[in-house]
């Protein structure tokens, strides 16, 4: 095979290739180049490029009529990108080089200008920062999304019972809406943690160019302000290297998904015939290509797959940057793929959660005959000797004894006759089936956190208001 059918035909058509003699080999070519997936930050680039354009010009680096020229070039591009004309190249490598090369190509040699005073390093750390902000807030909105109906739908829920669970065998009663408000605290922890995210997101390494900044008499906060940037990053060598934000936005990713896919391992088990404590609609559930009565929960069950995909991302990028001595190093192409994917997924089950949670419907009177099973009221009776003047533990030890007298008959506690239950105790009186009911038991818990009816609508009215705040 000839030399020319191994390598790009001439290293000087590069941008950076005039200290070039030979031409890239075509394999290293396309192992090197990252264009067929950094092309979708194409609008944070030419973004990050009309505003160093602009205050290229406000410095006199650029005329009034060469940042014209870029500023219209660039918005022709944005133009072709969107229809879906822009004629993408893997020779030029990047997003970067193939939308500078089209500048160039459009509007002749004040194209090659654009650059001046910045490097691919910073540049490619704005966009990057540029595109996971708009991301972050896409992100904020449909976890807002989720928990609005979340919240809507354990206030409707206020008062279903259902068992609560410890090592999954049933503990004591709850109410529906008690558990679903547990979901939205993991969910509230999130979006702190996105917030806070966001914050160490939205600074601006442009200026910081190839390591040590640039001999031009840029303004880093004029482009940091035209960008919406906070302020600029402090020190060039960090500012082109630093990938701690998208490590930080992966473990938010990874625990996001991780909380998601807690609840989906339950709305699994609620859904089974064995629990049958809600029903999804079909539109959330697939059937069986060979058992046409099976009603599966595949998107709970997706979700749930989907966080080792997310966890998986997050350690990619924290060895990633493990041994990376400063400044910039090729291995950064390979931040791009991890965090894009985790971005998107996290987006995309959160939209399936946020569709998919208002819908569910309870199955209360289920609910309330599981709760009614496996002496969940036990803690109650023990609680109601204490208030009679009995040790905690001699209470514990006297429900032991009448839980077991109980399995014996094939009876729960509240089925027990008065005089059955006093042989265990003579401080145990008529009242004291007033706590063994379902009802009784949740509505004692009447405190801030506490699963009472009364509570959770209080809870529920904290979360509203919260939420409203964002």
């Amino acid at each position: 095979m000839s030399k020319d059918t191994n390598a790009s035909a001439n290293p000087a058509a590069k941008l950076w290739g005039g200290r070039f003699s030979e031409a890239t080999d075509a394999f290293v070519e396309r192992f090197t180049a990252s264009v067929s997936f950094d092309q979708r930050m194409a609008m944070e680039d030419i973004q990050g490029s009309l505003a160093h354009a602009q205050m290229l010009s406000e410095v006199g680096v650029l005329t009034a009529e060469e940042y014209e020229q870029i500023a219209g070039g660039l918005q022709d591009i944005a133009g072709e990108i969107e229809a879906g004309q822009f004629p993408w190249e893997v020779a030029l490598e990047d997003v970067h080089m193939n939308i500078e090369a089209r500048l160039t190509q459009r509007i002749g040699a004040t194209g090659k200008k654009l650059h001046t005073g910045r490097s691919r390093n910073d540049q490619v750390a704005t966009d990057i920062r540029l595109w996971l902000r708009g991301r972050i807030d896409l992100i904020g909105a449909e976890l807002t999304r989720l928990q609005t109906g979340l919240v809507d739908l354990a206030e409707r829920e206020a008062d279903t019972i259902m068992p609560g669970f410890t090592h999954l065998q049933s503990a004591q009663p709850v109410t529906f809406g008690h558990h679903l408000l547990a979901w939205n605290e993991m969910l509230t922890r999130d979006y702190e943690r996105l917030m806070d995210c966001r914050k160490r997101v939205n600074r601006s390494p442009l200026g910081a160019a190839a390591l040590a900044g640039t001999s031009y008499p840029i303004d880093r906060a004029r482009t940091a302000e035209l960008l919406g940037f906070d302020a600029p990053t402090e020190n060039s060598l960090d500012s082109v290297s630093d990938r701690d934000f998208a490590i930080e936005f992966c473990a938010f990713a990874a625990l996001l998904l991780t909380h998601l896919s807690r609840a989906s391992e339950e709305l699994v088990l609620w859904t089974s015939s064995q629990f049958d404590f809600i029903d999804l609609p079909d539109r959330f559930c697939t059937g069986s290509s060979i058992m046409p009565q099976k009603k599966n929960p595949d998107v709970p069950e997706l979700v749930r797959g989907k966080t080792g995909r997310v966890n998986g991302h997050l350690v990619s990028l924290l060895t990633l940057m493990k041994s990376q001595p400063l400044a910039y190093n090729k291995d950064n192409q390979e931040d791009k793929e991890p965090l894009f994917d985790a971005a998107d997924t996290a987006l995309d089950c959160l939209r399936a959660f946020a569709d998919m949670v208002p819908a569910l419907e309870a199955k209360k009177e289920n609910m309330l005959a599981a709760a009614a099973q496996g002496f969940s009221t036990a803690t109650d009776l023990a609680d109601y000797l204490v208030r009679k003047g009995v040790a905690f533990r001699d209470a514990h030890e006297i429900v032991g004894q009448s839980v077991s007298f109980a399995i014996e008959r094939g009876a729960d506690l509240a089925e027990l006759s008065l005089q059955q239950l006093q042989q265990f105790s003579a401080d145990i009186g008529e009242d004291v089936f007033e706590v063994l009911t379902l009802e009784g038991s949740v509505a004692a818990r009447d405190h801030i956190g506490g699963t009472a009816p009364a509570q959770v609508r209080a809870a529920c009215a904290r979360a509203k208001k919260l939420i409203a705040a964002r």
